[in-house]
């Protein structure tokens, strides 16, 4: 009995599989990556827009773009996404039992091949359009003046009540795998590698040997194109593998760097929030003292300087220290981007609720 319990259990478990600690920091990863390129990014943006702010505003974009290419270039010549060949891991194909087994310097067929392009550059895309068209919807709720009774509030306040729960039920469902995969009870430990048709191995001896000779053969197979349109697809040919194969490279030496500056990016974070609360209350502004005979600001002090009514839901600009009329504010700083009285350049961000010791 307990001889046939543990042919059961071997059985189960796929030799070449890896540990849930492999694929998860495989995860990881690109995870990683991806924040720490945004503030190199965001860096360079602020030291001069002019230049870089282009690539801060499509960033996104961008990133998807280098994304595809480097992606592209590791599963069709290594059968692996970036992270999965940094820790030694290959995509093998499910269905094909009765098939020998493809090296990896093969690569993926092209059906495995393009649905592992979209669950690892496409979805990604989305999701993080989807999060930040969630932030901004969220925002909009908070300082909208929309009536209560628009369609357009009505639907997009339905939207975000529904967003945590179907989000929730998302990462159950990569949870539910997981440790399905921990327990030998699933060939994946995530739902898109099933969705593609693939399963994680990892590489062995042979496929180490092929990498290495098709290398070897690139390098020196290099005949002369003939025609000018074999010459011009030589040349986009090599720009493209030239490009994935820097990213892949200037990514491979500086994939602990980033992380590191990520680390370094949020611990500085922190320290940043922390000493910022820590300094005493700045006084008001020296040359714009209230002076009751300024046109632009009223006799009495509990009135909006814009609407020139008592004011309602008191807001205060964090850029010059006045206090406005939540609605009168926020329209106005929405539309000039600068505060009403000083001129000082504003965010909406910078509006602060003003509480009083009533409420």
């Amino acid at each position: 009995m307990a001889e046939h319990g543990a042919h059961i259990t071997t059985a189960s478990v796929v030799d070449d599989q890896p540990s849930i600690f492999e694929v998860v920091a495989q995860d990881s990863l690109m995870t990683a990556v991806r924040p720490a390129l945004q503030h190199v990014v965001k860096v360079l943006a602020e030291s001069n827009p002019a230049h870089y702010g282009f690539f801060w505003r499509w960033f996104d974009e961008i990133f998807a773009l280098l994304d595809l290419l480097l992606q592209q270039h590791f599963l069709s010549k290594t059968s692996a996404s970036f992270s999965e060949n940094f820790y030694g891991l290959k995509r093998i194909v499910m269905g094909d039992t009765h098939k020998p087994e493809r090296l990896a310097s093969a690569g993926l067929p092209k059906k495995q091949l393009w649905k592992s392009v979209m669950f690892l550059v496409l979805l990604p895309y989305l999701k993080v359009k989807l999060e930040k068209l969630v932030s901004s919807l969220r925002e909009e709720d908070e300082y909208s003046i929309h009536p209560p009774s628009s369609r357009w509030k009505q639907f997009y306040r339905a939207f975000l009540a529904a967003y945590p729960f179907v989000n929730m039920a998302w990462e159950g469902w990569f949870f539910v795998q997981q440790l399905r995969y921990i327990l030998g009870r699933a060939q994946h430990h995530s739902p898109l590698l099933r969705l593609a048709g693939v399963r994680l191995g990892r590489l062995t001896v042979q496929d180490i040997q092929a990498l290495e000779h098709r290398a070897a053969e690139a390098r020196m197979m290099q005949q002369p194109a003939r025609s000018v349109g074999e010459k011009i697809k030589s040349v986009l040919k090599k720009a493209l593998g030239g490009a994935a194969l820097s990213l892949s490279t200037g990514l491979s030496v500086g994939v602990f760097f980033l992380q590191f500056l990520e680390w370094w990016y949020s611990s500085e974070n922190q320290e940043t929030i922390k000493s910022l609360t820590a300094l005493p209350t700045p006084p008001p502004p020296v040359h714009l003292d209230y002076n009751s005979d300024s046109p632009l600001l009223p006799k009495m002090k509990t009135v909006c300087p814009l609407c020139r009514k008592t004011r309602v839901n008191d807001t205060v600009l964090a850029t010059s220290g006045y206090v406005f009329c939540y609605r009168c504010v926020f329209n106005y700083v929405r539309s000039h981007q600068a505060c009403p009285i000083t001129g000082y350049p504003t965010e909406v961000q910078h509006l602060i609720k003003l509480y009083s010791p009533e409420n």
